[in-house]
C-alpha cells in the first residue's frame, strides 16, 4: 500500500497512461481524483475502482483552462481533505508536420496542452501541499523532448515536454525546503490510443528500443507509483527515463 491514505490528482485519466495509473494508484491505497476531458470514461473508470474498494472522485474538464486546475484541487481537498500527489499526464501530440508547414493553431494547442497546463497545474496543487507539510508531483515528459531524437514533424511536442523538464528544473529547487518534490517522468514509446493500431508502425517503433518492443501504459504508472510516493523521499528535480532504453541510442 504504496500511497495508503494519499489523495493524487491524475489528468489524462480517461485512458491509456492516466487510466492505469488510476488503477494502481487505487490499489495502492490512495484516494484518486481523476481528471480529463471524457466524463463518461472518466465515471466508468471511478466504478471500477470503488468496485474494487477504492476511492475516486472524478471532475471531467479541460486542461488548457486554469479554472480547470484550482477546480481539481478543490475537488481533492472538499473529498478527501487535502492533496498529496499529482500525476499531470494530460499531453497531445498534435500534427506531425515540419515547422514552415506548421499551422499555428497547431503550435498554440500542443504548447497550451502539454506546457501551459503544467504551469496551471503546479500553480494551484503546490500552495494545496504546503497545506499538507509537502507532497510530490509528477510531469509526464518525454524522451522526445530531453534526447537529440531528431524525429520528423514533432517540433512542437519535443518544445513543449522539454519544457516540462525545465519547468521540473525550477519548481523543484524553489519548493524543495517545503518538503515539496517534483520531478519529470520520461516515457518511451507505449502502446496506447495515443501510438494507433497499425502493426508496421508499432513494428517500426519495437525496433528503435533496445529492449525491442513498446511499453505497456501500466509500466510507466508503476514508474510513477514510485516517484510519488515515500520509497522516493529522496528523489527530486529528476528526469526520469522510463523508456525502453530508446533515449540511450537517440542522443
Amino acid at each position: 500500500m504504496e500511497l495508503k491514505d494519499k489523495t493524487i490528482i491524475i489528468t489524462g485519466a480517461s485512458s491509456g497512461i492516466g487510466a492505469a495509473a488510476a488503477l494502481l494508484f487505487a490499489e495502492e491505497g490512495a484516494n484518486v481524483v481523476l481528471g480529463a476531458r471524457r466524463k463518461a470514461e472518466l465515471e466508468a473508470l471511478a466504478d471500477q475502482i470503488r468496485q474494487n474498494g477504492g476511492n475516486a472522485a472524478v471532475l471531467a474538464g479541460d486542461v488548457t483552462d486554469e479554472d480547470y486546475s484550482q477546480a481539481l484541487v478543490d475537488m481533492a481537498e472538499s473529498e478527501f481533505g487535502g492533496l498529496d500527489g499529482a500525476f499531470n499526464n494530460a499531453g497531445i501530440v498534435g500534427e506531425m508536420v515540419s515547422v514552415p508547414k506548421m499551422d499555428n493553431a497547431n503550435w498554440h494547442n500542443v504548447i497550451a496542452t502539454n506546457l501551459t497546463s503544467a504551469y496551471f497545474n503546479a500553480k494551484y496543487q503546490i500552495p494545496a501541499m504546503e497545506k499538507r507539510g509537502g507532497g510530490s508531483i509528477v510531469f509526464t515528459s518525454s524522451f522526445v523532448g530531453f534526447s537529440n531524437s531528431g524525429m520528423p514533424g514533432m517540433a512542437a511536442y519535443a518544445a513543449s515536454k522539454a519544457g516540462v523538464i525545465g519547468m521540473t528544473l525550477s519548481l523543484a529547487g524553489e519548493h524543495g525546503p517545503n518538503g515539496i518534490r517534483v520531478n519529470a517522468l520520461l516515457p518511451g514509446s507505449i502502446k496506447t490510443a495515443m501510438s494507433g493500431d497499425d502493426p508496421e508502425i508499432h513494428k517500426f517503433l519495437d525496433s528503435l528500443h533496445p529492449l525491442k518492443r513498446m511499453g505497456e501504459a501500466k509500466e510507466i504508472a508503476q514508474s510513477a507509483l514510485f516517484l510519488l510516493s515515500d520509497r522516493a523521499s529522496f528523489v527530486t528535480g529528476s528526469h526520469v527515463n522510463a523508456d525502453g532504453g530508446i533515449s540511450s541510442r537517440l542522443v
